[in-house]
């Protein structure tokens, strides 16, 4: 089974603004964020194994998983170095569970920021990278050199998709759902010519539709997205509708709240 990584959501909060969608005034309802959480905790754990970190109270953010780093290879994981200070406090918390996991840890260059698997997402023997919000392109030539393959680079280019995993997913090796509005017009030529590509609409993207969690044929997906649903079922996928208002708030869905680990 897939194992996945995932924090708790206790210290969850919105403390700050560091990103097109947090807006202090517009607080998440923390009771119901749990239960969201709990469901998609429980919808991963149908699927896959899941392994939690232990959130700390600094760190509000810690919840959303996928920007702690990025596994290269079998038992290795480059770390990530965050862009805004607000996020490096998480930096030790993440690489303490992965040592003691028994994972080698290696670290990007001071001056490279690089978050994870928010923004580098695996395409069978291809990786795609998104740069320019939070990466810098120079972290998809180190992480290359760690992963042994290739890392195709994506500028994103709007401010709501500060990550590439708010803005695609992919579906299986060959196909990637993504919303174009997020990516320069050379990026979207560099995903249009290397997969099968479906397109989300504006709205739905709006309601975080490319951030989902895809294992085997299932794909977690927040909730009000039926066109681009309709579209993965027409694939033979199974669609889970996931509430993820709370957590939209803070910018993030149900894809950032889940590393993989392997």
């Amino acid at each position: 089974m897939p194992r996945l990584l995932m924090c708790p959501p206790d210290h969850y909060a919105l403390r700050y603004e560091i990103n097109a969608w947090m807006h202090l005034e517009n607080q998440p309802d923390l009771a119901l964020a749990r239960h969201q959480w709990q469901r998609l905790y429980e919808q991963v754990r149908q699927l896959a194994q899941v392994e939690l970190v232990s959130p700390a109270p600094e760190c509000p953010d810690m919840v959303f998983t996928a920007n702690a780093g990025l596994v290269v290879r079998e038992g290795e994981v480059l770390l990530s170095r965050f862009r805004h200070a607000e996020r490096r406090v998480e930096e030790p918390h993440f690489r303490r569970w992965f040592e003691e996991h028994g994972y080698i840890v290696h670290i990007m260059p001071d001056d490279c920021p690089f978050e994870g698997e928010g923004d580098i997402l695996r395409a069978g023997e291809r990786y795609l990278g998104g740069y320019r919000k939070r990466t810098q392109i120079c972290a998809h030539r180190v992480a290359s050199e760690y992963l042994g393959h290739e890392v195709l680079s994506l500028e994103l280019v709007d401010d709501r998709w500060y990550h590439l995993d708010t803005a695609l997913f992919v579906l299986d090796e060959r196909t990637v759902v993504y919303y174009p509005g997020a990516f320069d017009s050379y990026a979207r030529r560099v995903i249009e010519e290397h997969f099968d590509t479906l397109h989300v609409v504006e709205e739905e993207a709006m309601h975080f539709a490319c951030n989902s969690v895809v294992i085997g044929q299932t794909v977690l997906m927040p909730e009000g997205c039926p066109l681009i649903t309709a579209l993965i079922e027409r694939r033979g996928y199974r669609v889970i509708p996931i509430p993820m208002s709370e957590f939209i708030k803070s910018g993030g869905a149900c894809k950032c709240l889940a590393m993989f680990l392997e």
